[in-house]
């Protein structure tokens, strides 16, 4: 039976979150609470997509548009439980083929366990079906109760549960699949007879088993697929979970990290195989990485694209690209808009944003270079700043090939260096400097003699002045 329609319950105030932000969008490996299930769901390929949204709407909706401007959403005012959610996501919807139903903050299910979970609800032509798993500690969650033959019988929430109910340690996930038709007969015949006042839908379970329909609880093997994240704790506790998997995935797929425990990867980045990660290194957002680079330590790369054989070490980089064999750091920070040609070097406590840095040019240390174009196989010394901003505007600076600008030199932008020119150590560059040239700014030096021995009399410098002084 084809899957028609999924309904993800995105709805809930998340108030143990005690955040002014919907707990459904806090964010774990990269993406939402939400964006992991809306994932886990593109993986099983529905006809139509409804989120049931509630608090903090708006938020929520304009999340749904950006990641997954198919799906539908539809708006539960008052939060009278999973069973009027459903009724209101179902309003208008198909009743053919098999409706899946999921909570919006369960990170850690996957699209291959819901389609296993699919193919044997199909499989075994059952009207409705619960995914199910044993938990070492259920508290919090509503028990599966099956009857003498082991089949499922009806599931309690935990509050309305007896005291023997609860030491039941099978578990309801809240993912259900049903038989759309059966489904939006027998939701209609759900009620608020219970301790909270609210339209349960694990009750549209009960109903169909006792009108002698089929039903089915279907075990998952590990129950941390359906943890859900109700607090920071949880959120916490779910982020780890997911580091490991991911880590133990990329390891598996031919990646090095030298320290699973302190490495964390997005699900969003990618990794080629021979890529080695060093401790308390973090891949985030949509990174990539080629063959044979070597992350770390302590580097976070964030939206940035590092091609093979690069080495970035003990920095930080955004929405960067980073060439061939390049090298980058320690302590080195890029900005947005950095692009590293192949063989370019970045070092120590150089900061670069919005530049381009041609093939196998150099910027040592201790530097910072912004809004400026570097051509090949330049070299820029110690301490240059590249003053783009004049308090109002940002300015261009452009860089030509084969040059070499001395230490501690100021590039004042709008300004341009011409292939290989050079600039002298220490120097106020306003001007443009032509091919070939070397631009010189620089006052002449002034020595004034005996001035220490006249203005610092006294003082240790004067000591040693005097000192010299007697020895020639």
């Amino acid at each position: 039976m084809a899957l028609e329609t999924v309904i993800v319950l995105a709805a809930g105030e998340g108030t143990r979150m005690k955040s002014g932000q919907a707990k459904v969008l806090h964010s774990v490996a990269g993406r939402s609470l939400l964006g992991h299930v809306l994932a886990a769901v593109d993986h099983i390929n529905p006809s139509t997509i409804c989120v049931v949204v509630g608090a903090n709407r708006i938020g929520v909706e304009a999340h749904v548009a950006e990641i997954s401007p198919s799906a539908t959403t539809v708006f539960q005012e008052k939060r009278n439980g999973t069973g009027h959610a459903t009724q209101l996501a179902l309003a208008g919807k198909s009743t053919r083929g098999t409706t899946l139903v999921l909570p919006g903050d369960t990170p850690m299910l996957t699209g291959q366990s819901l389609a296993a979970f699919l193919d044997a609800h199909n499989g075994g032509k059952f009207s409705a079906s619960v995914l199910t798993a044993q938990h070492p500690d259920p508290t919090g969650y509503g028990r599966i109760i099956r009857d003498a033959n082991d089949e499922l019988l009806r599931i309690v929430e935990e509050r309305d549960a007896t005291d023997d109910e609860r030491f039941i340690v099978e578990i309801n996930s809240g993912v259900y699949a049903f038989d759309s038709a059966k489904l939006a007969g027998a939701i209609e015949q759900i009620t608020n007879s219970n301790s909270q006042g609210e339209l349960y839908l694990t009750d549209v379970i009960e109903i169909l088993k006792n009108a002698g329909e089929s039903v089915a609880a279907i075990m998952l093997e590990d129950f941390t697929e359906i943890l859900g994240v109700n607090d920071r704790v949880q959120l916490a506790e779910t982020a780890a979970l997911l580091r490991d998997r991911i880590n133990d995935q990329w390891m598996r797929e031919g990646v090095t990290i030298i320290d699973p425990t302190t490495t964390w990867i997005d699900a969003t980045a990618t990794l080629s195989s021979d890529v080695t990660i060093h401790p308390g290194s973090a891949i985030l957002g949509t990174t990539s990485v080629a063959t044979g680079a070597v992350i770390g330590p302590r580097t976070t790369l964030t939206n940035c694209v590092v091609k093979e054989g690069a080495a970035v070490l003990e920095s930080i980089a955004l929405d960067t690209l980073i060439g061939e064999a390049v090298t980058v750091g320690p302590f080195t920070y890029l900005r947005r808009g950095t692009v590293l040609g192949d063989s370019a070097k970045v070092g120590a406590f150089v900061e670069m944003k919005n530049s381009t840095v041609g093939t196998g040019s150099k910027i040592p240390h201790l530097s910072y270079v912004g809004d400026a174009t570097i051509g090949d196989g330049s070299n820029i010394g110690a301490a240059t700043i590249f003053v783009n901003y004049d308090g109002v505007d940002k300015h261009h600076t452009t860089v030509g090939d084969h040059v070499r600008i001395g230490s501690d030199t100021m590039l004042v932008a709008p300004v341009s260096i011409g292939d290989g020119a050079y600039t002298a150590a220490g120097s106020v560059i306003t001007e443009d400097v032509p091919a070939g040239a070397i631009g010189v700014g620089r006052a002449k030096q002034r020595n004034v003699i005996g001035w220490v021995l006249r203005k610092r009399a006294g003082s240790k410098s004067a000591q040693a002045a005097e000192a010299s002084k007697k020895k020639g």
